[in-house]
């Protein structure tokens, strides 16, 4: 049989639209795609081509000619996360939330933490990534006390200098309290977010690390990983997945790198997944407001997909979709509980609405139908709304 892969893309953060129950976690109103399009005009011929017009909440008039297959997922599961969106798209549903700490973890967290690495902390309170190094990244250089903090979403964030705390270092404290938040205190993810640069010009480097809690089921990776399928990630894919279920990894930094990458396993002889997820539209510019940033992220994805599709195989499938949104022009800097769009291409495909599916897990149950493997996860298959061909009744 000829080797065939799926390349399943997740543009981080890149919703269409406020969730019908977006008003529980008061997102009411947010809608990433359709604010970045209104606000900044990015010019986006290819995902236009992929059907991005047919998507009623983008508010574009839809263009006349499309080559792709397109639609919307809602999330099913409780949250609005990296961790959560990732995983539902692999299959996995949650039947309850991450645990969330809006006021800081409690007091026996804390000291526990500290004796176990060693080290004091600070912060310990709900803030952006960019302004916790403003207020306390001088602190941190002169003490060497940890900068702990936490979000909206369900994570304990640990920041230091690479010139105090070397990368490395940072990553096994982070380790270290990966293993000791367990129950009641186990967040969806440890994130490692090391900094450089003096006082009043810190940047955050490359050098980021997330550890996920493991998941509590099989993955859409676990299943084609034991089946003897290639399972590659790209980007933070390994930490979000704990790196189980992959058979290798590359762990660039950035959409560009990323890309780059996820190409240079395409024109590999693959028989699986390529698993990619490009991190800048959320953590750049999404959560910094940056509406000018994400439309310019958006416009060099779109330039780069002719090449990916110009590297395809004759029975590959492209599939784009999202984890969740992050609508630079709503109040705030969280996540926003969105619908996210769903976008696929292969060689000679039929345009087709995929429709508005009920949860992102129908992205998994239809690769697994690609590779004739039964669907054990959540999710209902598509992969037959893809079968037909131009000039094919």
């Amino acid at each position: 049989m000829r080797k065939k892969k799926t390349i399943l893309i997740v543009l981080d953060g890149v919703g269409c639209g406020d969730a019908p129950d977006a008003s529980a976690y008061g997102d009411e109103g947010a809608n990433t795609l359709r604010h970045v399009l209104e606000a900044a005009r990015p010019s986006l011929p290819n995902l236009r081509g992929l059907g991005l017009d047919h998507l009623q909440a983008t508010g574009l008039e839809p263009a006349r000619e499309i080559w792709g297959a397109y639609g919307v997922c809602q999330e099913a599961s409780a949250g609005k996360d990296t961790t959560t969106g990732h995983w539902e798209i692999a299959g996995l549903r949650l039947e309850k939330p991450f645990p969330l700490f809006p006021d800081g973890f409690p007091k026996e967290v804390m000291e526990a933490f500290e004796r176990a690495v060693g080290r004091g902390s600070l912060g310990n309170y709900a803030a952006s990534g960019t302004e916790i190094l403003v207020q306390l990244g001088e602190e941190h250089m002169r003490t060497g006390k940890l900068i702990v903090y936490t979000s909206a979403d369900s994570v304990f964030q640990i920041a230091a200098h690479e010139e105090i705390i070397p990368p490395e270092d940072l990553w096994r404290i982070c380790e270290t309290a990966r293993a000791m938040l367990k129950g009641p205190y186990a967040v969806g993810r440890v994130i490692a977010r090391p900094f450089a640069g003096q006082p009043g010009a810190f940047t955050r480097t490359g050098n980021r690390r997330d550890f996920s809690v493991l998941p509590p089921g099989d993955t859409l990776l676990d299943i084609l990983s034991r089946t003897g399928h290639d399972v590659i990630g790209v980007g933070k894919i390994e930490d979000i997945f704990a790196h189980r279920g992959l058979t290798a990894s590359d762990h660039a930094s950035g959409n560009p790198a990323c890309v780059a990458a996820m190409l240079e396993a395409i024109k590999k002889p693959t028989d699986g997944l390529i698993f990619v997820n490009l991190v800048d539209y959320d953590m750049l510019y999404g959560h910094r407001n940056d509406v000018q940033g994400f439309a310019a992220a958006l416009e060099a994805f779109d330039a780069a997909l002719p090449e990916i599709m110009a590297a395809m195989g004759p029975d590959d499938l492209l599939i784009l979709t999202a984890d969740h949104g992050c609508d630079p022009t709503f109040p705030g800097t969280d996540h926003t509980r969105e619908r996210v769009p769903l976008f696929c291409w292969r060689p000679g495909l039929m345009p087709v609405n995929l429709g508005a599916r009920q949860t992102f897990g129908d992205i998994a149950s239809t690769i697994l139908e690609m590779f004739e493997l039964p669907n054990t996860l959540f999710g209902t298959s598509f992969y037959g709304l893809l079968q037909r061909e131009k000039g094919i009744s």
